[in-house]
């Protein structure tokens, strides 16, 4: 029996719940030719979203259709226009060969180097010179507007981790090469979305960067417990089952609502039912993500100073005011300026994230495994 709880890769259909309000958002700026920024950390459901509103749409109207980029291995422009080029063909021609007319057709100052493969998700390659397209991108920024036009249809980009453009040679430079282009375009729609949120905040909401104001921002939040509840109580019950409300809803607050980990959880607590949840399923699938991971927390504990551990405990025991005196002699945190240095290199490594005053762990498997340490 397939296990009803998805995570590490895009949730959908059954796998996927909540965020109506975020769906109508995003659906509705699609329709209008708006311009979406989704912002929220690691796997909180960015590109889950994305895809459902996609699928959704374009059974509703044949016109659309979705173009896919995940910046998250690319590093230069020439990786960035040869992604563009190559997705855009792929969303426009739902055939290889009509792929490779258009190919041949739709440049005129690049010439494109096309390879042919046998393996059907990877129908064809598409390659540059970097000389020729350094001196005229825009054949390749204008690919959506044109296509669209030319075929009647409205393609919509979706950019995903985009903040990755910042670390472009001259990236400055680069986005407001973006902009002059795609801040032209009437039919064809872009959805930028990325994980790093002071990077995306600064990119799309700073005043003095190209992209300022280019879209409708939407900040994802957690999705409420309750939500969670019904959730997996229905995939216990649709696959012979059975999970008490209170039981799911210590999944959810165990995992402290975040998306990834709740669907992790709850997949592992599945598992290990063989009719009914029990109270030691729940802790036995818990203590075995705590196994599972307890290689790689050691190994970040590893690479953490001393007065890092120190601000992590601190965290742990729920303390708000790290600054304070009495916090930073109860945990031998320093200064008010190291424990601020130390915030920010934690940040950094990917294991906080910091929301106004708020402080949270990334993995919430590791805050949990960091009590038990500490308690120990």
């Amino acid at each position: 029996m397939k296990n009803p709880f998805v995570y590490g890769k895009i949730a959908s259909g059954n796998a996927f719940t909540d965020r109506e309000a975020e769906q109508a958002r995003l659906a509705a700026n699609i329709e209008s030719g708006i311009n979406s920024i989704l912002i929220s950390p690691r796997r909180w459901g960015k590109s889950s979203l994305v895809f459902k509103v996609s699928k959704t749409l374009a059974k509703k109207q044949s016109e659309l259709r979705f173009c896919f980029i995940d910046l998250f291995s690319i590093r230069s422009e020439e990786e960035f226009y040869t992604a563009v080029a190559r997705e855009t063909l792929r969303a426009a021609y739902p055939k290889w060969r009509e792929r490779l007319e258009a190919a041949r057709k739709v440049f005129h100052k690049i010439s494109p180097r096309i390879t042919l493969s046998s393996a059907p998700a990877n129908d064809f390659s598409i390659s540059f010179d970097w000389k020729e397209i350094e001196k005229s991108p825009d054949e390749i920024l204008e690919m959506p507007e044109k296509l669209s036009r030319e075929l009647n249809l409205r393609i919509v980009v979706c950019l995903d981790e985009f903040q990755n453009i910042s670390f472009f040679k001259d990236p400055l430079a680069f986005q407001k090469k973006l902009r002059s282009h795609w801040q032209k375009h009437t039919l064809a729609n872009y959805c930028f979305y990325g994980s790093k949120q002071h990077m995306m905040t600064e990119l799309f909401n700073s005043k003095s960067m190209p992209f300022y104001k280019f879209g409708d921002i939407i900040f994802l939040e957690k999705i409420p417990e309750k939500y969670w509840v019904s959730f997996i109580v229905s995939g216990f019950n649709k696959t012979g089952k059975n999970i008490d409300e209170k039981t799911a809803g210590n999944i959810a607050a165990q995992m402290e609502n975040h998306p990834y980990f709740v669907q992790q959880f709850a997949h592992s607590v599945w598992s290990l039912t063989e009719k009914v949840c029990s109270p030691e399923v729940f802790s036995g699938a818990l203590e075995q993500l705590l196994l599972q991971n307890t290689i790689l927390f050691q190994k970040e504990i590893d690479s953490l100073t001393n007065t890092q551990v120190n601000l992590l405990k601190a965290i742990c025991d729920n303390v708000t005011q790290l600054s304070s005196s009495a916090a930073m002699n109860d945990y031998k945190l320093g200064t008010s300026a190291n424990v601020n240095r130390m915030k920010k290199s934690l940040v950094s490594k990917e294991i906080l994230e910091i929301s106004g005053n708020k402080i949270e762990f990334t993995d919430p498997l590791f805050r949990i495994w960091l009590r038990e340490l500490f308690s120990s």
